[in-house]
């Protein structure tokens, strides 16, 4: 038993570790079963945005848990305050809050029509300064009547979808729905780039003369993993109701800096 325990640890230890250039500074490998670790993750709760469905649940084993060495985030439908679906948002807000690095998330995406599971960030100063001027950066988002278009975007003052100035791009993963493929951002005080499996298909990059309003990226920002329903983008095209529970399913989460 004792043997088993130290292979254990090794190979946990060999999976998170730094790469190249790189220090890993925070991380979570999901290999304590049961509700989220509350060291690491906190959630948002209620109905919140963009006219969702869904309602978020906090420290619920139905929406969130860890099973099997992943995260899975689960929506059902099911009424609750108001809302048609239950689901959770994790965020690692007071656990984690990062100004610059590499973020990467493994994931394996919901397939139905209806379903927004989303990998992005928003800065500490949210809430106290008002959405976009804040900023916000999403590393993947999908939408279920679209399926395998993946989409990277960056969010502003000046650049937003509610003025359609956003500045994003897509690439397409015919099995997004179907395995698990890593979701990544490079940040740096100049540039941002994300990818898909080290292919990157979007690269946003400072220029001079920049201010806040067009580049707020340039303080502490903390990850948010959710899986939404309907609303203004993932119900453009109704919700199948009958293919419902859904999930969103993570291997790990690593985040690594410069040293």
């Amino acid at each position: 038993m004792k043997l088993l325990l130290i292979l254990g640890l090794a190979t946990m230890a060999a999976t998170a570790q730094d790469l190249p250039g790189w220090k890993l500074v925070w991380s979570d490998e999901f290999a304590r079963p049961g509700l989220p670790d509350p060291a690491k993750w906190n959630y948002e709760k209620g109905r919140l945005r963009n006219h969702e469905l869904q309602c978020y649940t906090a420290q619920r084993h139905e929406n969130a848990r860890v099973e099997d060495g992943k995260l899975i985030i689960e929506a059902r439908k099911e009424p609750m305050d108001g809302g048609q679906f239950t689901s959770a948002s994790l965020i690692s807000r007071g656990h984690g809050e990062w100004t610059y690095g590499r973020i990467e998330v493994k994931a394996k995406l919901p397939v139905a029509r209806g379903t927004w599971p989303a990998i992005w960030m928003l800065p500490d100063d949210h809430g106290a300064v008002p959405w976009p001027r804040c900023g916000e950066i999403d590393i993947m988002e999908h939408v279920g009547h679209d399926p395998g278009a993946i989409h990277g975007t960056l969010h502003s003052e000046t650049f937003n979808h509610v003025k359609r100035t956003q500045r994003g791009a897509q690439l397409f993963v015919s099995t997004a729905s179907g395995d698990f493929h890593l979701y990544a951002m490079d940040w740096s005080a100049e540039r941002i780039v994300i990818q898909v499996d080290g292919k990157t298909y979007a690269s946003y990059d400072k220029k001079s003369g920049d201010t806040s309003a067009e580049w707020p990226f340039n303080k502490p920002f903390y990850l948010i993993l959710n899986l939404a329903i309907g609303g203004a983008w993932g119900g453009q095209k109704g919700v199948d109701d009958g293919a419902f529970p859904q999930r969103m399913e993570v291997d790990y989460v690593r985040v690594y800096q410069k040293p």
